[in-house]
């Protein structure tokens, strides 16, 4: 991102959300702009006094978006900066106008009132996740390991990540793999699909097993530039130790002092393993709520300050041991599955 400005102006502040099809939805603001400006590639320029753009690009590429907001009626006074965007799903480069970049089948949807949906994979195809959605993460952050003292090696393998079947597969396995004893996958939509509010719902068949950590989640855009905790994070689904069928949700966030906190409802489900359930999120400027089938077992209030009034991507994985399982994996674990029927995000 690259900025200017003339004197005595307040700071821009724009943020880039990723939709379907190669839709983008700028929103910028800046106290006491009068209107703003936004151009793009092809050299299409527009101006409104909202702040918000929706602008749809054709093709895959990388892109430069052009935002002002200006101060005064002769534009005088302004405030610039240029945003760097890669489209991966634009209409002209997929298979389907409905597919989001895969060779996937929707289903029929019932809308929801007062909702548009902005983002889905439904899992109806056989291949490996589709790479216009999902990053395979394989790179331990944590001087060749990954956090919460996890003891599985995540890969890109078909043996750990596959969609079949009408359904997703990450499938956590036993097994020697440069120096772990467990492999398995964890998926993100980073700088692929990112969002800030709305609904989100999450159909999945958890992992059997004690020693497993399965998890559907979220975290700020910026980790890349502030780190964790102060990206802020919102867990939708964790399953770890204790009770089976005890799911949790849960944020974290930074405190005084640079550590981090974090608020966790929970409630007990029948059959986690063995049938689907639904986990919904309902996100909005200044609450999160957390759902299970339909009934609400957390909520939290977002104040001023909190990082999470800014886009967020969406995670999956199973890690195998972890802090969350006191460590405890069952020694007769041989492989299990989270099965994900869909993803749906609404705004």
């Amino acid at each position: 991102m690259i900025g200017c400005s003339s004197d005595s102006v307040s700071k821009l502040d724009v943020q880039v959300l990723k939709g379907l099809n190669g839709l983008v939805t700028i929103t910028a603001s800046a106290d006491g702009a009068l209107n703003y400006r936004f151009s793009f590639n092809d050299n299409a320029v527009d101006e409104n006094t909202s702040g918000r753009y929706d602008y749809t690009y054709a093709n895959n590429g990388s892109y430069t978006i052009g935002v002002w907001a200006f101060f005064d009626s002769q534009n005088n006074r302004y405030t610039y900066q240029t945003i760097e965007v890669v489209i991966t799903n634009a209409l002209n480069n997929t298979l389907d106008s409905s597919t989001n970049g895969c060779n996937d089948i929707y289903e029929g949807v019932e809308p929801i009132p007062g909702y548009t949906l902005v983002w889905r994979d439904e899992f109806n195809y056989s291949s490996t996740p589709c790479s216009s959605n999902w990053n395979l993460e394989t790179i331990p952050p944590n001087n060749g390991n990954w956090w919460n003292n996890e003891q599985q090696y995540y890969t890109d393998r078909r043996e750990n990540s596959i969609v079949e079947d009408g359904v997703l597969k990450i499938i956590a396995k036993k097994e020697n793999y440069k120096g772990k004893n467990y492999t398995s996958a964890r998926m993100t939509t980073q700088n692929l699909f990112e969002f800030r509010y709305g609904k989100v719902e999450i159909r999945a068949k958890l992992p059997e097993g004690q020693g497993t950590w399965p998890a559907l989640w979220f975290l700020g855009s910026n980790i890349d530039v502030v780190d964790w905790p102060r990206c802020g994070e919102i867990d939708l689904m964790e399953h770890g130790d204790g009770e089976p069928g005890l799911v949790s949700s849960a944020v974290h966030l930074p405190n005084s002092d640079g550590e981090h906190y974090f608020l966790r409802g929970e409630q007990l489900i029948q059959n986690e393993a063995s049938e689907f359930h639904l986990y919904e999120m309902y996100w909005t400027a200044s609450k999160i709520e957390f759902y299970v089938d339909s009934n609400k077992h957390h909520d939290f209030t977002i104040t001023a300050g909190m990082p999470f009034n800014q886009p967020f991507f969406i995670l999956l994985n199973v890690a195998m041991g972890g802090t969350f399982t006191s460590n405890n994996i069952d020694p007769n674990f041989v492989s299990s599955a989270m099965e994900i029927d869909y993803i749906r995000v609404y705004q």
